[in-house]
Formats: structure tokens, sequence, C-alpha cells
């Protein structure tokens, strides 16, 4: 991994944003297929609006030409036969997993309230969205524990229809995991054009109110196509981890936890924040005696290379810079994290001291996997039960109180220049 000053990392972190480099490949790829250059946002934005045109047929066309098979649902008793055929440990973890998960979001506050007195009613009404598209990656990894994490928070909400969206020919595992974590509908259709069916509905693909879940830069750039038409919780950039650390920590596991992320993807991003010249040399040793036996290990040096590791004077210069990078994963690998966790301001999930790895985050400690990416942690938070709810407010005034109220608001109304709004309050007085 490079090293980077305090300032240099400062720098860095203070200019960040959603970053999905275009490789010279991938440009050569989209002038196959597009016969001409086209950059990928309009790309998306060519598959995006031929589906909503053109429905089932546009659908199919550009799942057999990007995937190699047409779009197609799965019916359940697939799911079904898919999850008896599975081992029995991973038939237990899945189970475990959506133990632990459920549990954890049946504590999250979800309620309205009613406040009634002397000038009326009050009150906000809290309903769930009527039908959510959940969106899982294809890719070199079948993500079942994805479907988990966003099905089941959808699920816990009371969500009407949760609609599940995977590439063509999901590995067996995906179909387990939409039975286990209670899905309603399963289709085999992946990237821009999957986002599109969800958005604006074909005759066999539902229209959904909002989409969650990550993907790659098409489905992304799709999702911030849509947003407007449909709902969508973000836009996922490539994975990333932060760990602070001080001279308490494992070099061997802080090493791992860096490790767990790089292998997802070649555009992750690993940190290590540490106020130790000492460990930050024995991390260094420590991720290439890990790398030597890793399956995934082109790809994870590759990640290694996007990231750094920070010297920095202290534990509160780390924060400070934790804060600044905002990340999706926060981890405090040192002697007393509880100490420092009012210090966190941004960040997806904090994982407190070596027990809590990120990797623990990712499949079943609780709180859902999908969390905010590229900074975005400064102003938005990892899925919840409050992203498939939506807060009606609700007003029932008596007489008397609109009477009271109407010549204080008629004034606003006169400020705003708006007459008639201001007639309306007066003649209620």
């Amino acid at each position: 991994m490079k090293r980077y000053t305090p300032q240099e990392a400062r720098n860095r972190f203070a200019h960040r944003k959603l970053r999905y480099p275009v490789s010279a490949e991938l440009k050569e790829g989209l002038a196959r297929l597009f016969g001409e250059p086209l950059t990928p946002e309009e790309a998306v934005e060519r598959i995006v609006r031929e589906v909503e045109e053109g429905g089932d047929a546009a659908l199919d066309a550009w799942s057999q030409r990007l995937d190699g098979h047409p779009a197609y649902e799965i019916p359940k008793k697939l799911w079904r036969e898919a999850y008896d055929e599975l081992d029995r440990e991973l038939r237990g973890a899945l189970e475990t997993a959506r133990a632990r998960v459920k549990a954890f979001y049946k504590k999250e506050p979800r309620g309205g309230f009613v406040s009634a007195d002397e000038e009326g009613v009050l009150g906000q009404l809290v309903r769930p969205l009527a039908r959510v598209g959940v969106y899982v990656p294809g890719g070199s990894a079948p993500l079942l524990s994805t479907v988990l994490m966003t099905v089941i928070p959808a699920r816990v909400a009371g969500v009407g229809e949760i609609v599940v969206a995977t590439p063509p020919k999901p590995h067996p595992a995906i179909l387990a995991a939409a039975w286990v974590a209670g899905a309603d509908r399963l289709f085999a259709m992946g990237g821009a054009q999957a986002i599109a069916a969800l958005a604006y509905g074909t005759e066999r693909v539902p229209r959904v109110d909002k989409i969650v879940g990550p993907g790659n830069l098409f489905v992304t750039l799709a999702k911030k196509r849509v947003f407007g038409d449909v709902g969508v919780e973000g836009l996922a950039g490539p994975t990333e981890t932060l760990i602070v650390a001080d001279e308490s920590a494992d070099p061997a596991l802080v090493a791992a936890d860096l490790l767990a992320q790089a292998e997802h993807d070649r555009l992750a991003e690993p940190w290590l924040l540490t106020p130790s010249e000492r460990l930050a040399q024995r991390v260094e040793e420590a991720l290439e005696a890990q790398l030597a036996d890793l399956p995934r290990e082109e790809v994870a040096r590759r990640a290694l290379e996007n990231g750094g590791i920070v010297v920095t004077a202290g534990l509160e210069e780390a924060l400070e810079l934790a804060n600044l990078f905002a990340p999706e994963h926060l981890c405090l690998s040192v002697a007393d994290p509880y100490r420092w966790l009012g210090r966190v301001q941004n960040a997806g999930g904090v994982f407190l001291g070596e027990h809590s790895g990120e990797a623990l985050g990712d499949y079943l400690a609780g709180p859902s996997h999908v969390m905010p990416t590229s900074g975005t942690a400064r102003f938005s938070a990892a899925l919840a039960v409050r992203d498939f709810l939506k807060a009606i407010p609700v007003v029932g005034l008596t007489a008397e109180a609109a009477r009271a109220l109407a010549g204080p608001a008629a004034q606003l109304a006169r400020a705003e220049g708006l007459e008639a709004h201001a007639r309306a309050l007066t003649r209620r007085k």
C-alpha cells in the first residue's frame, strides 16, 4: 500500500466523489456494442429509454445482447428447491443471518404520531411503500447476502410486494436466499435494463415505487437516470473501508480486514490510519504474507493501490481524517473503541474493536451491509426500515384555531406575493 502524510490524505479526502474510472477496455466494449463511441451515461440513457418505450421486447433484446439470455421470471417453486438442495450448514447460516437481521430491524422505531389538543389534531401517518425493487449484483461472486440485507428490512417495514432482480442464470444460492428472506418475485434480469424495467414496468415486470441495492457503474447510472420517476436509496460507488488502529491492534487482523474489502473489486478502497509507525510496518508485512495464497490476489493487489496507509500524530488526528473521508465502513481497532465512538461524525457503519470485523457486518451481525460510499456518509445512511416508509403529515384544526391562525398566515402569504392564499385564509377569520 502507498504511504501518505496526514496533509496529503487530508487533501485527497476533502475532494472525494463517486468514482468509476472508464478504462480504454470499457470504451472499446461500448463502441463494439453500440456501433459508435458512447460514454457510459449515453449508453445507459439509450438502454433505459428503449426499455421504457419498448417494454418486454426491449428488455429481452438488451438482456440477450448484454447477458446472453432474455429476461425471465423464476417461479417460487424453484427457490424452495434451491433451498432444499443447499448444503445443510449453508442453510443454517442463511437462517442465522435472517434471524439476526430481522431482530435488528424490529428494534428500529417506525411509528407515526397523532397529537390532539384544544386546537384540533396534528399528526404524522407512517405508511410502508406498496412495492419495491431490489437489485442483487451478479458478477464474479453470488451475493446471496445482499438478498438478505435488502429484502429483510423491506419485509420488516411492511412493504406490500418485494421484487428482486439479478442477472440471468443466477447461482442457486441466490434463489435460496430469496426464499429465506421472504421476497415475493424474482426476475433474472441485470444491468441498466433491469433498473429500467423496475422503474417503468413492462408487460411482465411490475412497476415499483423505489429501487434499492448495489450494482456496477451501469446499474448506478441507471438508478441516477430513473430517480424522480421512482425512488432510490442512493448511488453506490466501489466499496471502501477505513481502519483506525493503535499500537494494541493485531497487525495480522488489520491486514485481514483490509484484504476482506480489497478482494471485492479492483476499484475497492482500503485505508489504514494509525499513530504507530511500528504497526504500519507490521501491517505491510502481514499484507504480503496473506496475499501470497489469496485466491483473488490480483483483484486485492489492484484494490490496495487505491487506498493507503497514513501515520498520524495521534488518534485525534486519525478520527478527524476518518470523518473527512466519511467511509462506508469505519473500523476502530483501538484499545478502547467506546472512548472514541463519540468522535465519529461520518460513517456508513462503525465496527468497534477487533472482534467486530467488518466481514461479520457483511453477513450477519445485524445491520444491512448496503451502506453509503464515496463520501456520501456525510449526508446519507445505511439501508434501514425507514428507507421503505413514507411519512404523511395530518392537519385537522378546529374552526377556532383556524380563525386564530388565519391572520398571521395571511401576513406571510402576502409577504410572498400570494394574494389568493391570503384570501383563502382571511375567509376563515
